[in-house]
C-alpha cells in the first residue's frame, strides 16, 4: 500500500511541469526593455503587455533595464528563471551589434536565449541636406565618387545601426565619407537639419517628418528596406541601385535558453493573435513600423542573417564596448 502511495505520489510530480505549462500563464509575466522608458522598443513592448494581460487574465508588466547598449536588461533576462515568466524584448542592436562589439561578454544571445518572434520591423531613411546636389541614389553615388570625404555623415553614435549602415553603403559602392557620431538620432537629426553635417541614414519615424517640412531643407532619397514602405510609398529603396542592400530596424520577443517548448508555442501565437489586431496594425503604422510576426524558426534563422551582416562591418572598423 505505501508503495502504491509513493507511486502515485511520483507520478503526480512528474505530471506537474505539464500541468504547469498547460496552465501558463499562473502569475505575472515581465517584460525585460533594455532601454530606458519612451522610446519606441518600450512603447511596443507596453502596446504588447496590454493586450497579453487582457488575454491572459494576468498582470504583464513593463521593467525598463537601460545600459550598456542594451547589454544590462539581457544579461538580467538571460539569467531569468527558464518558466517563461520573464521575457526579453530586444533589439538589433541590443541582440547583435552590442554583443558582436563587445570586449567581455556579459550574455550570450545565441545560447541564452530561445526566440519566440519577432514583433516589428522598420527601415532606416537615407536623407541629404539641401546643399548636396543629388535627388537620387545614383546621383548621390555620383557625387560622392567625384569628391571623395567631402561629405560628413551623421549617426546616432559610433556602432549604432545608423553608423554601420552607411559604412556599408560605402564599401558597397566604393565611396568615401567622414563620419560624425552624436548621441543620439534626434541629436542626428538636428545637426542635419543645420548643415553641420549632409547626410544620414536613420529612423524613418524620426527622419521622414523633418523631410516633411523645413522648407526642403532635408531630402529624402530612399528607404533602407528591399521594398518600399507603407508609410512612404512614393520614396524607393536603395536595393533599386545597389542590389541586396538592405538593412533594418527591429523589436523581437525572446525567452531565456530551456523555457519548455509549450510556452515558447504559447507565447509565439499570442504574438500573432495580437499583431493581427486591427488597432495594433493603425499604431505601429503611425510609429512608422511594420507588425512582423514570424515563427521561432524563422525569427532564428533572421538572426543568424543579421549577425552575418552586421559582424564583417564591425571587425572592419574595429569597435569595441566594454559590453
Amino acid at each position: 500500500m505505501r508503495f502504491l502511495s509513493l507511486l502515485g505520489v511520483a507520478s503526480l510530480m512528474l505530471m506537474s511541469p505539464a500541468i504547469a505549462q498547460d496552465r501558463y500563464p499562473e502569475k505575472q509575466v515581465t517584460l525585460i526593455v533594455p532601454f530606458s522608458a519612451g522610446g519606441s522598443t518600450d512603447v511596443i513592448a507596453r502596446i504588447l503587455a496590454k493586450h497579453m494581460q487582457d488575454d491572459f487574465g494576468q498582470p504583464v508588466i513593463v521593467e525598463n533595464r537601460s545600459g550598456a547598449g542594451g547589454g544590462i536588461g539581457s544579461a538580467m533576462a538571460a539569467k531569468a528563471a527558464k518558466d517563461g515568466y520573464t521575457l526579453l524584448v530586444a533589439t538589433g542592436g541590443s541582440h547583435v551589434t552590442t554583443p558582436l562589439s563587445a570586449t567581455t561578454k556579459s550574455f550570450d544571445p545565441d545560447k541564452d536565449f530561445t526566440p519566440i518572434s519577432l514583433i516589428a520591423t522598420f527601415p532606416n531613411l537615407l536623407v541629404v541636406h539641401k546643399s548636396v546636389p543629388a535627388n537620387s541614389v545614383p546621383e548621390l553615388i555620383a557625387y560622392l565618387k567625384a569628391n571623395p570625404n567631402k561629405i560628413s555623415f551623421g549617426s546616432a553614435g559610433t556602432g549604432t545601426g545608423s553608423h554601420l549602415g552607411l559604412e556599408i553603403f560605402q564599401k558597397m559602392t566604393g565611396t568615401k565619407m567622414t563620419h560624425v557620431p552624436f548621441r543620439s538620432t534626434g541629436d542626428n537629426a538636428n545637426s542635419l537639419l543645420g548643415g553641420h553635417v549632409q547626410l544620414a541614414m536613420d529612423i524613418i519615424a524620426v527622419m521622414l517628418p523633418q523631410t516633411q517640412q523645413n522648407d526642403g531643407t532635408l531630402r529624402a532619397l530612399a528607404v533602407t528596406s528591399k521594398t518600399r514602405s507603407e508609410v512612404a510609398p512614393e520614396i524607393p529603396p536603395i536595393s533599386d541601385t545597389i542590389k541586396d542592400f538592405e538593412i533594418i530596424s527591429w523589436i523581437g520577443m525572446l525567452a531565456p535558453s530551456g523555457t519548455p517548448q509549450p510556452i515558447v508555442d504559447k507565447l509565439n501565437a499570442e504574438v500573432k493573435r495580437i499583431l493581427a489586431l486591427p488597432e495594433v496594425i493603425a499604431t505601429f503604422k503611425q510609429m512608422a513600423s511594420t507588425p512582423s510576426y514570424t515563427t521561432a524558426a524563422d525569427f532564428s534563422a533572421f538572426l543568424v542573417k543579421e549577425r552575418a551582416l552586421w559582424e564583417p562591418a564591425i571587425k572592419d572598423l574595429g569597435i569595441q564596448s566594454g559590453n
